[in-house]
């Protein structure tokens, strides 16, 4: 994945509003594909409750793919999940 500033992530998802935080995900979810994930696409947050949980997950094992295990997808779940921006920054 590439490189991104963690406080302009931070900030950037605050002052838009979260706009910017769904942004950073598929984006990144794009990059993941691109090395050979399988990251299901974002509209499956539409589906109420499970769906956005269901992806978060998907999304935090091809972050521990991509990373070689550098990252734990369980870490990774919780800091997207409970965290957010802040989880968004760490990652």
């Amino acid at each position: 994945m590439k490189q991104r500033n963690p406080i302009a992530v931070f900030f950037l998802g605050l002052i838009t509003l979260g706009f910017y935080s769904w942004y950073w995900l598929v984006r990144t979810k794009t990059e993941m594909n691109e090395r050979g994930e399988h990251v299901p696409t974002a509209w499956i947050w539409l589906i109420p409750l499970v769906g956005g949980i269901w992806w978060y997950w998907k999304y935090s094992e091809g972050v521990g793919h991509v990373t070689n295990g550098k990252m734990d997808p369980i870490l990774t779940f919780i800091l997207l999940f409970i965290l957010a921006n802040i989880g968004q920054a760490i990652i």
